[in-house]
Formats: C-alpha cells, sequence, structure tokens
C-alpha cells in the first residue's frame, strides 16, 4: 500500500488532498501542531476509508520538530510515495509594521520547511523511480503582495526547477497555485475579505481533485479556476508598473 504525507493537513487545502489521498486508497502520514484535532481528524478516516494513519504533531518553525518530519521522509522501510507541502499561513500587515519573528517564521513555514522536506523525499523516490511531490504555492507567487508573494514565488520556481531536472524519471512535482479558496486560512490571519465577489472564491476539494490530475500529468504549475487562469495570464505579460500596483492594492484591502 503506497502511503502519502501530508504537512498542515487538518484544514483547508491539506485535510481536502488528504480526503482524497484517503479516497484513493492511499496510508497516511498527518502533519499539524494541533493533535486533539489530528486525533479526531485521525479517526474518522480510519472510520471512513479503512486505511493506516500515522501522526506526526510538528511545528515547522521549530528545527527539532521539522527533524522529526524529515526522519520519517527518509525511512526505507516505509517509504513515502507522495507529499504534499501544504502547511502555511499569512501575514496581513505590511513588512514595515509586522514582527521580524514573525516574517521568519513565514520564510520558515512557506520555504525552509518545504525546501527541507522535498530534499529527504527525492533519494528514494529517485531510488524506486516512482513519486509524486505537490507543492501548494499561490497565484500570488506572480504579483508583488509582500513577503507571502515573494515566498510563493520561490516555491512555485522551485517547483517548476524540479519538474524539469526530473524528466525522463517517474518522480513528479507540480506547484498547486490556488486563488481565494474558502478554508480557515484567511481567518487566521485575521484578513478582510468581506469585499471579495463570491465568484472569486474557489472550493478546495474541487480544487485539490484538479490539482492531483494535474500532477499525475507532471504539470509543473496547477492554477485551478478560470478566473485565476486569468489573473495569471495578466500577471506574467502586463507591463510590470501595473501588475505591482495590484499587488499592493490586494494586500492593503486585507488589512
Amino acid at each position: 500500500m503506497a502511503t502519502a504525507l501530508i504537512t498542515g493537513a487538518t484544514a483547508g487545502i491539506g485535510a481536502a488532498y488528504t480526503k482524497l489521498l484517503a479516497k484513493n486508497g492511499f496510508d497516511l502520514v498527518l502533519v499539524a501542531r494541533n493533535l486533539p484535532r489530528l486525533n479526531r481528524f485521525a479517526k474518522q478516516l480510519k472510520l471512513d476509508y479503512q486505511i493506516k494513519v500515522e501522526l506526526i504533531k510538528a511545528d515547522l518553525t521549530k528545527p527539532a520538530q521539522l527533524s522529526k518530519v524529515e526522519k520519517r521522509l527518509k525511512n526505507k522501510s516505509k517509504p513515502i510515495t507522495v507529499l504534499i507541502n501544504n502547511a502555511g499561513f499569512g501575514i496581513k500587515d505590511s513588512f514595515l509594521d509586522s514582527s521580524l519573528d514573525r516574517e521568519q517564521e513565514l520564510l520558515d513555514v512557506l520555504v525552509s520547511a518545504p525546501m527541507r522536506l522535498t530534499h529527504c523525499a527525492l533519494p528514494l523516490m529517485i531510488e524506486k523511480n516512482n513519486g509524486v511531490i505537490v507543492n501548494v504555492s499561490s497565484v500570488a507567487s506572480w504579483i508583488a503582495g509582500g513577503t507571502y508573494s515573494a515566498a510563493k514565488s520561490y516555491l512555485t520556481v522551485f517547483t517548476e526547477y524540479l519538474n524539469n531536472e526530473l524528466k525522463g524519471s517517474n518522480v513528479k512535482t507540480s506547484a498547486l497555485c490556488p486563488g481565494f479558496t474558502r478554508t480557515e486560512f484567511h481567518q487566521r490571519g485575521k484578513m478582510k475579505m468581506g469585499g471579495l465577489p463570491n465568484f472569486m472564491w474557489l472550493d478546495a476539494d474541487k480544487l485539490v481533485a484538479k490539482s492531483w490530475k494535474d500532477a499525475q500529468k507532471n504539470k509543473p504549475v496547477s492554477v485551478p479556476g478560470w478566473q485565476y487562469k486569468t489573473l495569471v495570464f495578466f500577471a506574467q505579460y502586463a507591463p510590470r508598473p501595473l501588475v505591482r500596483k495590484a499587488g499592493i492594492n490586494v494586500r492593503r484591502k486585507q488589512r
């Protein structure tokens, strides 16, 4: 039985990916900070899908806790076939006003953790010539929307590079780049989202289904939703000053 490891597994896109993989018969290794929530979620998954579920309580900003996840990915006796780097959060404040510690945590979770976990997962995947890595990025990676955008830009480009580097193998990498999605993300970040029209909101289950299909086809980048495909096209080909202005306007509306 193949096994998938998902970070940020108990809510939003991570939870949607967890359920999709369980439905497809994968055993799971779930990583999150909230152990009671992990336990409740695991119990329900076992009941619904009759699969094995391992739990790793880990805060990815803490090196000792991140190392527990790294160690699991290196375990040759229980190999991980699918890695979903999903854990993340946003900061609503301007970089000029935000806490330096919080900015460092954002960098740790959105850049350092997925880079390290990918580095740990790849050797076994390459050895077995089988594996899928999905890095949950964002359409924000194409705009100048603060350090969140900068971090997601790293993740998108990093995934594109790996996709090209691994050509000819059966190890696939794909960056999922959603727009605004109905999850806990904005609530936890205390971001104001009331002015966003309904058609701009995506459904987590639908976008994850799209992402998984794209990952199976080894598409380097998956952008769910016509509205965000349009936005990405604009961000790629519009004059850069316009893109920068749009990015800062989006940021200001969330404060």
